[in-house]
């Protein structure tokens, strides 16, 4: 979508030399009235004149005190003139503008949301709980202002300047929040929580944290994209199974780690006999039939893979009758 926004190319003056005029205007309107005030007795014309000069010059000074703007790093001011946009001002200062201008400020600064985890179902359909966390910041103001509705979003607050700009930067969070909520449900069911074997080439959610939050940049973007916000960063902080099911799922990951441990047992085992019944048949140590060697292979095997220590019977002889 092509932005809309422009620098502002209206008439800008000094600050402080605006504020030094607009504070003569002040002594000299008070001059003027109580001037005419006193002539009015004497010459009614002319002192009617001077009062009605009093008078413009203080309403003069009072609208010069509404053109004064201060923009500070990173933030910037969006100039409508009578409802029409007339451009975005960031050049930072004290400057005086046409007062007839009405500015909304905004800011640039980046700025963070931890989301609270939320049940998701990934892509096995299982329940997980599944939380991240997210930098942004505003980089189109037009789109912020116009393209979304963000003075309906932002809380009623007083006159101060300050506030209005801190609950319109809240709307505009509450707008990321909600739009997070959404693109994090969309990427957590694209994959699952993890392999149920032991296929290494499926991307899983706690596998492929990179590409995951790689694919969650680009969803949010694309979602925020008509608000004219940026997102810098987005990252899963936190994957787990849903309560309901994170019992089972401990159970199902044990019994996978125990069948692993096993099969590694079993195939040092068999490693084991191979080479003591070839190096006893190599060094000659004792001849042994079929019989034999299937009997020492499974007392072998018995001693080596059971998990408890064995307890060997020794032969020693036949008794005399």
């Amino acid at each position: 979508m092509e932005s809309k926004e422009f620098t502002f190319k209206g008439m800008t003056l000094n600050g402080f030399l605006m504020l030094t005029l607009s504070l003569l205007l002040l002594p000299l309107s008070l001059a003027a009235v109580i001037e005419g005030g006193i002539r009015l007795d004497a010459d009614q014309c002319s002192g009617a004149w001077l009062m009605l000069l009093g008078v413009l010059l203080l309403v003069a000074f009072i609208v010069m005190l509404c053109g004064f703007i201060r923009v500070e790093p990173n933030e910037a001011r969006v100039m409508m003139f009578f409802g029409k946009y007339k451009g975005t001002f960031t050049r930072v200062g004290f400057c005086w503008v046409n007062p007839f201008i009405n500015t909304k400020r905004l800011s640039f600064r980046a700025r963070n949301i931890d989301a609270e985890p939320i049940k998701v179902n990934d892509k096995s359909g299982n329940p997980v709980m599944i939380g991240m966390m997210l930098v942004w910041r505003l980089k189109d103001t037009y789109k912020a202002i116009f393209e979304i509705d963000s003075e309906s979003m932002a809380q009623p607050s007083a006159d101060s300047e300050k506030m209005k700009t801190r609950n319109l930067m809240m709307a505009f969070e509450r707008f990321v929040r909600i739009q997070g909520d959404a693109a994090l449900r969309h990427v957590a069911g694209q994959y699952a929580y993890d392999t149920l074997d032991d296929d290494k080439e499926t991307q899983t959610l706690r596998e492929n944290s990179e590409e995951i939050n790689r694919l969650l940049v680009q969803t949010l973007d694309e979602r925020l994209e008509m608000a004219g916000i940026e997102i810098l960063e987005a990252r899963i902080n936190y994957l787990a199974y849903a309560p309901e099911i994170a019992a089972v799922m401990l159970r199902r990951q044990q019994a996978s780690a125990i069948i692993s441990a096993r099969e590694k047992i079993v195939e040092g085992a068999v490693s084991m006999v191979d080479m003591a019944l070839k190096q006893l048949g190599e060094k000659g140590v004792v001849e042994l039939d079929e019989d034999k060697k299937a009997a020492m292979v499974s007392n072998l095997m018995v001693v080596l893979c059971s998990e408890n220590g064995t307890q060997p019977v020794v032969n020693s002889g036949t008794p005399n009758a």
